[in-house]
């Protein structure tokens, strides 16, 4: 498994178990069981999801007492964020070049008929 951070982030989000728990976090920190309960697997199976999203550190772990809440952690996704907005604006650039040459092609076309 690869061990750089946007891989890890991104091998964590292709689940949508792992996306789904991520969502849930999203609204404010909650046990394993609070995030077991909408799925219909074992709490080991949620488990196991759990360790992929702390490994690639979207998740984190505190102790309270007994109570062991999970929390979202934002900076990796706001790296992956970054990473596909550069792509995004280099893409958005090239459409836009593109769209301005058919532009151009078509006003030649229309002076033509």
């Amino acid at each position: 498994m690869p061990d750089d951070q946007l891989s890890l982030t991104f091998a964590a989000l292709a689940d949508p178990t792992r996306r789904a728990i991520l969502a849930r976090l999203a609204e404010g920190e909650a046990t394993v069981n609070e995030l077991a309960e909408p799925f219909d697997m074992s709490l080991q199976a949620v488990s196991k999801h759990l360790k992929v999203l702390e490994r690639a550190g979207l998740i984190s772990r505190g102790r309270e007492a007994q109570w062991r809440p999970c929390r979202l952690e934002t900076a990796p996704l706001d790296d992956a964020s970054q990473w596909i907005r550069r792509y995004r604006d280099r893409w958005s650039d090239r459409f836009d070049r593109l769209d301005r040459e058919i532009e151009q092609i078509q006003r030649g076309k229309d002076a033509h008929e």
